[in-house]
């Protein structure tokens, strides 16, 4: 598709960049050439400076070699937003390893599938995971755990509460014993994996996305290009909320801070109060976030007096945002809030409306340099649509993932030619702006986590009760959608709703586990047997739109 877009580029955001051939880890060596004194992060109110932050970095490297970590190894990582995972993550890169990132929300049996599947022999993780770690150590290849507290950087550390074993270690004492001498290792940009990131992606259980080197400084670099104007390096601050383990979280709040020596307000979990306080004390000017973010500080009452107002700009992503939402934001904040698109599979940003320029509400607005985009048929995929016309989207560019971790049949699905097939169903208008219309694939995003119903329903029919098991994403207000799942009972077995959900509760994390239980004597299925997700949305929808009418 010839690039239309182009036209309607804020005036300094160029047709393309020159990419430094570097390892991620640079980013940060780069910023502490000029900004070695500013802040880096604020942790309950504990700062790091750029200059101390890349000491400690440079420390756990080493002490990552010398627990004999080499090249190619892969690292777990199971942490909040802290000091620990920026070190814990550049020190990795430093050393050579490859970060798996593991989300802290995951219960044992994803836990336990995703350490099996990355292989990682090392674990970082908070004393808090510590339960979910034990049981199941002898179930996955990890020998050596390195343990760290909530406190580690906070006024006043405590030792983790998680006591040592065989091959244990404290992270704060690694850091404090070990020395900044790190010998260099030589990084392929192009080739070398910097991050295993876990993903639903369009089909099957979660997928590990190889994200190399090259694809995270080039998602970096066309972030800091989009919003060049806007960012002042070394003097912004940075609302930093989104999960670091989360792709969206990592490259525009984390990766993205950092190479603009940006100040980044860690938030270790979100909570409404302490949020709109850290706001009033730290007087962020850039805050991405989620819908859900911002519904949740539309909806308190006093959110103005906490100084939102100072928030000069917002990146929305990871779920489509409302047009209401963004208005509304918008008349509060005084600033501007720019949606935008991306997935795991490419960094993950691709797509977003401009900063100063024209922006269409309900639009993810226009791919970013260096990114190509088209429109294709559904049923054979090679057929490009024209203007208005919708299909699935595709995508090739620099931040495009190498492929899935050990998976060819999948990467050979999702990569061809080049480009990426994306399952969303979108549209472009004569201006270059994109839509996405619908799915092509069933999966669910609430509050900005991306969840794939199957694993959902293999949950549930491993129930004893449960002969079959469907779950669907519905519209909700709060979270974007959540999740519903539609049971048919084994002939003569009895459950109730709160027994099925207290048994998703225990087996998925809180984000997956369905929050609505529906019993059905049969499912809606093709002439096949498979069963018709879509029928039980639209027959969700339509129940919805009679209960409004009702209520006029």
């Amino acid at each position: 598709m010839e690039k239309i877009w182009i036209k309607n580029y804020d005036y300094f955001v160029p047709e393309t960049i020159r990419y430094p051939r570097i390892s991620l880890y640079k980013i940060l060596e780069i910023s502490c050439m000029r900004y070695e004194d500013t802040v880096a992060t604020v942790f309950f109110d504990q700062k790091l400076t750029y200059g101390e932050l890349r000491e400690q970095v440079r420390r756990f490297a080493a002490a990552l070699i010398g627990l004999g970590v080499k090249k190619g190894d892969r690292v777990a990582l199971m942490l909040p937003n802290c000091p620990q995972m920026i070190i814990a993550y550049y020190g990795i890169l430093l050393a050579g390893g490859c970060v798996a990132t593991i989300s802290p929300l995951h219960v044992e049996r994803e836990l336990e599938y995703e350490l099996n599947d990355c292989g990682a022999e090392t674990i970082i993780y908070l004393d808090l995971f510590h339960e979910r770690i034990d049981a199941v150590k002898d179930k996955t290849p990890v020998k050596k755990r390195i343990i760290s507290s909530i406190t580690d950087y906070m006024e006043t550390p405590v030792t983790p509460s998680a006591q040592k074993g065989t091959n244990d270690y404290y992270f704060k004492e690694l850091v404090e014993e070990s020395s900044s001498e790190v010998p260099d290792i030589e990084i392929n940009p192009d080739e070398d994996v910097a991050v295993i990131q876990y993903t639903g992606g369009t089909t099957g259980l979660t997928k590990g996305a190889m994200l190399t080197h090259k694809n995270l400084v080039s998602n970096t670099l066309q972030v800091s290009f989009w919003g060049r104007e806007f960012v002042e390096r070394g003097k912004d601050v940075c609302l930093s909320v989104i999960p670091f383990f989360h792709s969206y979280g990592q490259t525009v709040c984390m990766n993205f801070s950092i190479f603009s020596a940006s100040t980044m307000i860690l938030v270790p979990q979100f909570e409404i109060n302490m949020m709109l306080q850290t706001i009033q004390k730290y007087k962020p000017n850039f805050f991405p976030g989620v819908p859900t973010l911002y519904v949740s500080i539309l909806s308190h009452p006093e959110a103005k007096k906490y100084g939102v107002d100072r928030i000069k700009l917002c990146n929305s992503g990871s779920a489509p945002l409302p047009i209401e939402v963004q208005k509304n934001f918008s008349r509060l904040s005084g600033g501007i809030v720019c949606e935008g698109y991306g997935l795991t599979e490419a960094s993950p940003v691709t797509h977003s409306n401009p900063v100063f320029g024209m922006k269409k509400i309900g639009s993810i607005g226009m791919p970013f340099p260096d990114t190509e985009v088209k429109i294709v048929d559904t049923e054979t995929g090679e057929v490009e649509l024209g203007l208005n016309e919708p299909g699935e989207m595709c995508i090739r560019g620099p931040q495009v993932m190498k492929g899935y971790w050990n998976k060819p049949e999948e990467t050979a699905q999702t990569l061809r030619d080049g480009w990426l097939y994306t399952g969303d169903i979108c549209t472009v208008d004569e201006d270059g702006y994109f839509y996405v219309v619908d799915r092509k694939k069933d999966l669910i995003i609430a509050g900005g986590f991306n969840i794939f119903p199957r694993e959902i329903d293999e949950v549930f029919y491993a129930h004893p009760k449960v002969q079959e098991a469907v779950a669907i994403g519905i519209p909700d207000e709060y979270r974007g959608e959540t999740v519903k799942v539609y049971l048919v009972l084994k002939p003569g077995e009895e459950a109730t709703e709160k027994e099925m959900i207290a048994y998703g509760r225990e087996r998925l994390a809180s984000y997956k586990a369905p929050r609505l239980v529906e019993f059905r004597d049969s499912l809606p299925k093709t002439l096949v047997g498979k069963v018709l997700r879509r029928a039980l949305l639209e027959e969700e929808m339509k129940k919805r739109e009679q209960e409004k009418k009702e209520k006029r």
